[in-house]
Formats: C-alpha cells, structure tokens, sequence
C-alpha cells in the first residue's frame, strides 16, 4: 500500500472540500506509464476507475489536458462522456456535444504545411525518429533513436522550423512539438475553471510542458509533479501507479465530504 506525504494529503483534505471541485491531468506518464510507441499507452486500470468515479460525484468535473491530438487521446483514453478534453497543448477542446472543432485560418494551414515539410525533411535523414501530424501543427518523436541521433535530429528541426516565423515550438520529453497556434497547457486550465466555475483544481503532469498548467494555478489548487524534473509544483510523486494513491485518496475524501 502506498503512503503519500502528510502534506499531500493534507492538501487533497483541502480540495475535497471545496464546493466546485476540477480534477484536470495529462494523460502520458500520469494517467499511463510512458511507452515507447504512443499508440500503446493505455491508462492504469486503477487510475481509469478512480477518475470516473470522481466524474460521478456531484459538482465533480474530470478533464483530460494532453498534448495529444484529441483524435488520439481518445483512442488511447477512452474517457467517459462526461470528462472535458484538451488536446493539442490546449489548441483543441471538446467541452460537449456542441464545442466548435479547431478550424485553422489560411494562413495558419499554409504555416502548417511548411512545418510538415521541414520536419519531415529531418526524420529522412535521422534513423529512428518519425513525424507525427496533429490538426494544428506536428510532432518530431525521437525516443526510438539513438542519443545522439535524437539530439541531432532536434538541433536541425530546430533550426529549419526558426525560418519559419509564427511556429510555437516547445521541448518535451523525446519530442519536440511545432504549433502555429499559440496555446499552451495553462491556458487550457484557465478556460475549463471559468468554463466549471470550479473554486479548486487538481492539477497532476510529468513533462516540461506541463509547467505552463502549474503556473495557472491559484491559492487553494493542487498541482502534482509525477516523475523527475525541475517544476513549480509544490506536490512530487515518483510514478503513474503512486498518482493512483492520489486519485483514490482525493474520492475517498469527496467522497466522505459529500456524504455528511
């Protein structure tokens, strides 16, 4: 049985308390275990259950924030109808049955094409690293390539999509994304807790891109670092399967705060 730090639990007593409550995670190393090959990920059984449970609860709101297109964030999540999704580093939502999907201007499609073109031109030439194609921008993945061919790789992708002006682009882990929508994780958070009108959030990422939705956060919120690395978050667990220690603690806790 896992045992989490006094003042992590002391903190979800807290946010299970609060009246409107947002339980918003990434999915990739949080909710599933990092995997070599993106399509295989699934999410702990544990952590699934525990997270449609808390969608259950009265004034209860589950998101899903993913730098996942939503098209595979669904494939690979499977969420309950009732969980909000963010995809994309925030530049997709779905917020129910009539959310607008993401429609790119002209220039923003023609922007795209050229990032296509410029990362693809560098997974031709590095062994091991391959392009993924999101509805707002591309991936260059390069955890199945040796160490010095993914930071090559990097370094040329880095230096062609600089030419092109209006590209985001943002370091993770293996990956480096290109945007030509300027969004990020943060912002995500701040229009679902308008949106829920949530007086607390949860907030739980492994990556560096995560950052952004920890520094969104406000007195009263959680946020939770799963895994290594510099961050902002005051909370630290060290895996997927700990963060599911999280989860069943903060529905045991809402839980018993609703019941009285």
């Amino acid at each position: 049985m896992i045992t989490l730090p006094a003042d992590l639990t002391r903190a979800l007593e807290r946010l299970a308390a609060a009246d409107t409550l947002l339980v918003a995670l990434d999915f990739d190393g949080v909710l599933a275990p990092l995997v070599e090959h993106a399509d295989d990920a699934r999410p702990l059984p544990a952590s699934a259950a525990a997270v449609q449970a808390l969608a259950a609860l009265p004034r209860t709101f589950t998101a899903l924030i993913s730098g996942r297109a939503l098209g595979s964030l669904r494939l690979v999540a499977s969420p309950d109808p009732e969980t909000l999704l963010i995809g994309s580093h925030g530049a997709e939502a779905w917020t129910g049955p009539n959310a607008q999907p993401l429609q790119l201007t002209p220039e923003q499609a023609h922007l795209l094409a050229r990032a296509r073109e410029a990362v693809n031109a560098v997974v031709k030439i590095h062994p091991g690293t391959w392009l993924e194609e999101k509805p707002a921008g591309v991936v260059l993945h390069t955890r199945s390539a040796d160490d010095d061919v993914a930071a090559a790789a990097v370094d040329a992708a880095r230096r062609r999509l600089g030419e092109l002006d209006g590209v985001q682009v943002t370091d993770g882990k293996r990956v480096l994304e290109t945007s030509v929508v300027h969004t990020n994780k943060g912002e995500g958070i701040r229009a679902l807790r308008g949106l829920t009108g949530a007086a607390a959030v949860l907030f739980a990422g492994d990556d560096v891109t995560d950052e952004h939705g920890f520094a969104a956060l406000q007195p009263g919120d959680v946020g939770v670092k799963v895994g290594p690395g510099d961050t902002r978050a005051p909370f630290r667990v060290a895996s997927p399967d700990e963060f599911t220690a999280v989860l069943e603690m903060l529905l045991e806790l809402r839980r018993t705060r609703q019941a009285r």
